[in-house]
């Protein structure tokens, strides 16, 4: 077998990379809503023609892993490919991860012949539900859901819209323009993954560039393979659960079976022994049940290597049908796929590999989408439209620690790894009329542990005129992210709302709620898990978090073991070494 130059391999899989940050930067600078051009909930890849994912840059795990199942749906509803189509895409029985994420897909012609495929992926701030959210847990099935949905819909033809579909998207999405601008961002994406490709091909030919891919997933697989060599083996089982929620009283169980053979180089996850679907939104589709398992198994191992279709020759997960993490059966909902249950199934993947092997994992990281995430409808007397709908990305839920590190401050959730933006304040309060009271970090709620977990926040906002409606679905309230390996579990995810006197009510964790003005939604953000004994903490570093607010004097003493000589929050404060040894003994 020819093996191909590696210097050449290398500055074309960065090349690669490269058209892909352009198509980010794209959606980003152009997208109309602040679920695009501030939280960044978006993803972009390149798929080759025979449906492979080659390159995805930083897109959110969630989104880009299974993406060549999207392309795939393409390809076998649309056999006959022209230069110039489009599509868009957001069905979830056929590879997509939720209706809420549109897809357009450009196939990339060179000569006449279809070499790659350009995609954008995007969350909507409005996909046609029943209810002004993106996110219905209570949905019965998909008909209650009331999303539109594309099955790899042609949206384009010859480079022009197809106006029958856009005239259905303006007319059923509440904010038809704000849609119409995100599309056409979507879209300006995968025609520039489209030119960039173009010219690719031009510099090196489609024969060149053929051989390229061979060679980039073979490396890619030698890469992971040789990790998995280094692995211990064997075959390990590990539980985690969601709260209780509507169908699911007593919570919705996860359980996974891991195998990791290091002889062969391969690692297994077995999902296939959890609970039938549930009539409700909160399913898995088959591409989150695959991606978010395989994203808890990267986060375990090397995390530089390549995420390509080379690499997921050796990660294999086993799914079936009818299945809360598995194959939904149509019309099961799948509108919150893309979180909860499915931030269950990372972190609890990543923990149960923690929890079998001291040096590999993490610990679980915070999950579901609170108030701080919640999507905010209503009227903006200031504008002409008037109606608004958008997801607010405000809070900053505990990333988990690892070994050797602590957790991610803004994390975010388990699925998108850290990788999305939080919004701007000034900017949220500018496009639409809502107020933010407040934003700060929640002190004493981070996983305690040799590695602690990241801190969660407090937020509180509400609107400034006319009722505002927030649609949120909190996880973390009954079961708090735990830790691992003697570290501790994080606090756990509140809801509650501020009356016009200034007085706190606890919300229902999973709900849609009506504010007044003068009143404020509030979400205390759970951090992330521990890993490791907390008294093993270095003293030092238990100092730096009190400096930082991240822990109080108190929570140090008593849950790390560690004693200051004074009571002062500055620099000046300094670990009486002596008590702290004495303290860390008796325990």
């Amino acid at each position: 077998m020819r093996s191909f130059d590696p210097v050449s391999l290398a500055v074309i899989a960065n090349r690669l990379d490269s058209i892909v940050r352009e198509m980010e930067n794209t959606l980003l600078r152009t997208g109309r809503s602040a679920v695009l051009n501030m939280a960044r909930d978006f993803s972009c890849a390149l798929i080759t023609a025979d449906n492979r994912l080659l390159a995805s840059a930083e897109g959110l795990p969630v989104h880009v892993i299974g993406m060549e199942f999207i392309a795939e749906a393409v390809t076998e509803l649309h056999p006959e490919l022209t230069e110039g189509d489009a599509f868009l895409h957001n069905d979830p029985y056929l590879g997509n991860t939720h209706p809420a994420d549109h897809v357009i897909l450009v196939p990339v012609f060179w000569e006449g012949r279809h070499v790659f495929t350009a995609a954008a992926k995007a969350h909507q701030a409005d996909c046609g539900n029943a209810q002004p959210t993106t996110y219905m847990p209570y949905a019965r099935d998909v008909y209650e859901e009331g999303s539109l949905i594309f099955s790899a819909v042609r949206v384009q033809q010859g480079h022009r819209d197809v106006d029958d579909v856009i005239r259905m998207c303006r007319r059923r999405i509440r904010v038809p323009d704000q849609w119409y601008g995100d599309y056409l961002a979507m879209l300006g994406a995968a025609r520039i993954g489209e030119a960039r490709l173009k010219e690719l091909c031009a510099k090196y030919g489609a024969d060149v560039l053929a051989e390229f891919v061979e060679e980039w997933f073979d490396y890619s697989e030698r890469r992971i393979a040789h990790v998995i060599s280094t692995m211990p083996g064997g075959t390990i089982v590990g539980e985690g659960m969601h709260d209780p929620f509507g169908p699911a009283p007593d919570g919705i169980p996860i359980r996974v079976s891991i195998s990791i053979d290091p002889g062969a180089g391969m690692i297994e996850a077995d999902l296939t022994d959890n609970i039938d679907c549930l009539p409700a939104g909160l399913n898995e589709s088959r591409t989150c049940a695959l991606n978010n398992c395989m994203t808890g198994i990267f986060n375990s191992i090397d995390p530089d290597i390549p995420h390509n279709a080379g690499t997921f020759r050796r990660v294999r997960v086993r799914l079936r049908e009818n299945c809360v993490v598995g194959i939904p059966r149509f019309p099961h909902s799948c509108s919150v796929a893309t979180t909860n249950v499915g931030e269950r199934l990372v972190v609890t993947t990543q923990r149960t590999i923690a929890d079998a092997w001291d040096g590999y994992g993490l610990a679980e990281g915070a999950c579901g989408i609170g108030p701080g995430f919640a999507v905010v409808s209503g009227t903006d007397w200031r504008k002409q439209e008037g109606a608004y709908v958008n997801q607010k990305f405000l809070g900053s839920q505990g990333g988990p620690a690892g070994p050797e590190h602590d957790g991610w401050v803004t994390y975010g959730n388990a699925v998108t790894n850290g990788l999305m933006f939080r919004d701007s304040v000034e900017i949220d309060e500018q496009k639409y009329p809502i107020r933010i009271r407040e934003i700060r970090v929640r002190v004493d709620s981070e996983g305690a542990g040799r590695r602690r977990g990241a801190p969660g926040t407090r937020v509180l906002y509400g609107p400034k005129r006319d009722p505002m409606t927030a649609a949120y679905v909190t996880d973390g309230f009954h079961h708090p992210p735990r830790g691992t390996r003697g570290g501790g579990a994080a606090a756990a995810s509140i809801a509650f709302k501020t009356g016009s006197d200034g007085a706190e009510e606890q919300l229902d964790p999973i709900a849609q709620v009506v504010l007044e003005p003068g009143e404020l939604l509030g979400h205390l953000l759970s951090g992330g898990g521990g890993y490791g004994d907390p008294l093993e903490r270095e003293p030092e570093r238990v100092r730096a978090d009190v400096l930082a607010g991240f822990v109080s004097v108190e929570r140090a003493r008593d849950v790390y073991g560690v004693v200051f000589s004074s009571a002062a929050t500055d620099d000046s404060l300094q670990v009486d070494e002596r008590e702290t040894t004495r303290l860390r003994a008796a325990r």
